[in-house]
């Protein structure tokens, strides 16, 4: 993606996003002082729960890139609702991204520069689906 394409997304997002925000807002019940002090907790389950609510973030959560992905990569919990649901809307797969060691089977390792403190992650392959039978 150039430049001029990710301003033009940028922008495409804030429009779309405006009113999504507001109503991801009226709707996440925030927890404070979890799981620590100090913490706020955004909760989305009542946005998952409500089918308008949940079906107006994930159209603003890819319309601005729609046909250009062939796959959705959710990161954890709450990614992997959202990565499911938005992948279902267009037609793509999925691409579960989790802490390293919690994978059983083949997985990809993400890299990071040696002068982060970042997790390592690890990625499922994308495989392709069996044949059904006939």
């Amino acid at each position: 993606m150039n430049q001029s394409e990710l301003h033009q997304t940028t922008m495409t997002m804030n429009e779309i996003t405006a009113p999504v925000d507001e109503l991801i807002s009226s709707l996440c019940a925030t927890i404070p002082d979890y799981p620590k002090p100090g913490i706020v907790f955004k909760d989305l389950t009542p946005v998952f729960a409500d089918a308008a609510a949940l079906k107006a973030v994930v159209d603003a959560l890819v319309e601005p890139f729609k046909g250009r992905f062939d796959a959705v990569a959710g990161v954890e919990a709450r990614g992997f609702l959202l990565a499911a649901a938005a992948a279902y809307a267009t037609g793509t797969g999925v691409i579960t991204v989790r802490k390293a060691g919690k994978l059983p089977r083949k997985w990809f390792p993400r890299t990071t520069p040696s002068n982060t403190a970042a997790p390592p992650w690890n990625c499922t392959p994308r495989t392709s689906l069996p044949a059904a039978a006939s």
